[in-house]
């Protein structure tokens, strides 16, 4: 009898998160999901950096337009603008786009001082681009703090965002995008800038082993004004 209720106990301290746990999860990825549809389309001004070690590229003001449900455009005042496809999730929207997913409480995190409740997304579509997406949620103000979405074409990239005046419309003030540009294929005709004293590399020595990272400083928002579609053409 006593063996039996010792594996009865180890059994249960190691079993995977119950059905309610995951009933919680999906509830509270759809609580951000109605707070985020509050804004059925935007467009923003803001500042982007580029940080990538072969790339010489300047803080650049960008325009950023937005429409639901999935219509997302970045344009930058000259330059290049050095983000993975999938990276349009620097577009908190596009992260819940749909209701095609799996969610699985994965415990908590402390993300920029903040306690969040960690949820791994799992899309149900076979043709889904992301293979997986953990999200690190303000549970108390239903913000998304950080993602992590690991892509069948485009590697593993990390979203992270602060939150200020914005917050209540789940628009974030800043974004820092980080990537490995080892999984990233570079977009075609981009001519990449290198210091004068270097060779040129080759596409593989370009990307290996290289870490991108793009922050975008949001200046200001107009939501629900309206888009034409013809901005995102």
């Amino acid at each position: 009898m006593q063996k039996i209720i010792i594996l009865l106990l180890l059994t249960t301290h190691y079993s995977l998160p119950s059905p309610v746990s995951a009933q919680d999860a999906t509830a509270l990825v759809m609580k951000v999901k109605a707070k985020l549809d509050q804004v059925s389309d935007y467009e923003a001004d803001g500042k982007m950096k580029t940080n990538v070690a072969f790339i010489k590229a300047p803080i650049g003001k960008v325009k950023i337009f937005y429409k639901k449900p999935n219509k997302f455009r970045l344009k930058k005042d000259g330059g290049i603008s050095l983000l993975p496809k999938g990276g349009v999730s620097v577009n908190m929207n596009s992260l819940v786009t749909t209701d095609e997913f799996v969610a699985l409480a994965a415990g908590e995190a402390v993300v920029g001082g903040v306690k969040t409740t960690v949820v791994k997304m799992l899309p149900t579509n076979e043709n889904s681009e992301v293979a997986l997406t953990t999200m690190y949620i303000d549970e108390a103000n239903l913000l998304i703090k950080k993602a992590v979405s690991t892509t069948k074409e485009n590697g593993t990239y990390e979203v992270e965002m602060s939150y200020g005046k914005f917050a209540s419309f789940g628009l974030p003030d800043k974004v820092i995008f980080s990537f490995n540009t080892k999984n990233y294929k570079l977009p075609k005709g981009l001519t990449l800038e290198f210091e004068d004293n270097e060779k040129p590399l080759t596409e593989e020595q370009k990307l290996r082993n290289k870490k991108g990272r793009v922050e975008i400083t949001y200046t200001s928002y107009a939501i629900n004004k309206g888009i034409a579609d013809a901005v995102f053409k």
